[in-house]
């Protein structure tokens, strides 16, 4: 079962400017997708290469990274 999470995050208004204009030039785009695939990102590209459980976690970050840039709902197998 896949479950979601909501945060409530701060970012410099430059920030959010700059992702408001990708938004509206990219209607296939949303702000979930956009910070689900930066996280995503972000933390495979800052993993600890030797922990077990960073292993699963990598694989899981993977999909989910795949997912939101071929928009595709989260988990989804095909």
């Amino acid at each position: 079962m896949n479950s979601t999470v909501s945060l409530l995050v701060e970012v410099p208004e430059v920030l959010h400017d700059s992702l408001k204009h990708y938004l509206e030039v990219r209607p296939d785009w949303d702000q979930d997708r956009v910070f689900t695939a930066a996280l995503s990102l972000f933390l495979l590209q800052n993993r600890s290469p030797d922990a077990f459980p960073e292993k699963q976690n990598q694989r899981q970050a993977s999909r989910i990274y795949l997912d939101a840039l071929f928009k595709r709902p989260i988990g989804q197998n095909n």
